[in-house]
C-alpha cells in the first residue's frame, strides 16, 4: 500500500475537497482506499460519512495515533477512519509524541488489504501533521494563488520541526516525495494570473508539469466541487452539466497524479 498525505500550513485552500474527490475517483477505478482524517475540523469526515459507498470504522483517527485502533473489517474497499475534536489536544502531550508517530506509521504502512492510504491533515504543523508526513510516501500540497499562500510555501519546505526538507533527512525507512504544489480554486483574474506568474518564477520546480497551454497542473474554481463536498457526493455521480464539466477537469488532474505515484488505475 502507498500512502499520500495532503499537507498545507494554511486552511481554506480546498484541500479536503480534493482529497475526498480523489478518493472517490480512485475507488471507482478499482483501487482499495483507506482514508484517515486527522483534522479536528472534520471536513473530510462529514463529507465522506454521508456517502453509502464509504464504510466508517468504529474507531477514530485519534485512536489510531494512541495505538488503540481496532481490526479493519475484511472485504471493505473504501474505509474512512473518522476525525474527532479531541485530536487537537494531542499536541499538548509531548511525552507521547513519538508513540503517535510510531502508531500512525504502523497503521498506514505495510498493509496488503488496501492500495492507497490518503491522509487529510490539519493546517497547523503539530504532531498530527508531522506524524502523517513521516508515515507517507507522497505529499501533495494544494495552494491558493494569493500572497499568503505563496509566503507559506517556505514553511511547508523549511519549517524548523516538520518541514519536508528536514523530514526527508530523518526518515530512514522510505522515501518521502513531494508530488508538488497544486494550485486550486484558480480563477481567470489578473490578480491570480499575476500570482501564478510569481509562483512559477520562484517555485516552477515544485509545480506539476503537464502538456497544454498552462504548462502545470491546476484546478479551477468550480461550484460543483464545493456542492459535492457539502452533500457528500462523488462529482461523477452528480447529473448536472456543471458537475460533468468539473469532473473532466479533476479526472485529468487525478490521472496525472496516479501516474506520478505509479498507481495502476
Amino acid at each position: 500500500m502507498k500512502t499520500l498525505v495532503f499537507a498545507n500550513q494554511k486552511g481554506g485552500v480546498g484541500k479536503s475537497a480534493i482529497a475526498c474527490q480523489m478518493a472517490y475517483y480512485y475507488a471507482a477505478r478499482g483501487l482499495r482506499i483507506l482514508f484517515v482524517d486527522l483534522d479536528h475540523q472534520m471536513n473530510s469526515t462529514r463529507a465522506l460519512a454521508q456517502n453509502a459507498k464509504v464504510v466508517k470504522t468504529a474507531f477514530t483517527a485519534q485512536a489510531v495515533l494512541m495505538g488503540q485502533a481496532g481490526v479493519l473489517a475484511k472485504g471493505d474497499t473504501f474505509l474512512l477512519v473518522p476525525a474527532e475534536e479531541g485530536l487537537s489536544s494531542l499536541e499538548r502531550q509531548p511525552a507521547n509524541h513519538q508513540n503517535y508517530v510510531d502508531n500512525l506509521f504502523e497503521f498506514a504502512r505495510g498493509r496488503d488489504d488496501f492500495d492507497l492510504c490518503i491522509i487529510d491533515t490539519n493546517p497547523n504543523p503539530d504532531i498530527r501533521y508531522g506524524a502523517a508526513m513521516a508515515a507517507s510516501d507522497f505529499v501533495l500540497s494544494p495552494i491558493q494563488l494569493n500572497q499568503e499562500a505563496l509566503d507559506g510555501i517556505g514553511a511547508l519546505l523549511n519549517h524548523s520541526r516538520w518541514g519536508i526538507h528536514k523530514l526527508k533527512n530523518h526518515i530512514k525507512t522510505h522515501e518521502l516525495e513531494l508530488l508538488g504544489l497544486l494550485p486550486n480554486l484558480v480563477e481567470p483574474t489578473p490578480f491570480q494570473r499575476g500570482n501564478f506568474a510569481l509562483l512559477r518564477e520562484s517555485y516552477s520546480h515544485l509545480l506539476i508539469p503537464i502538456d497544454g497551454p498552462s504548462g502545470f497542473l491546476r484546478i479551477p474554481t468550480r461550484s460543483a466541487i464545493a456542492e459535492s463536498q457539502a452533500h457528500g457526493t462523488y462529482l461523477a455521480d452528480v447529473p448536472k452539466t456543471a458537475a460533468r464539466d468539473a469532473f473532466k477537469e479533476v479526472r485529468a488532474c487525478f490521472d496525472v497524479l496516479a501516474k506520478r505515484m505509479a498507481l495502476e488505475i
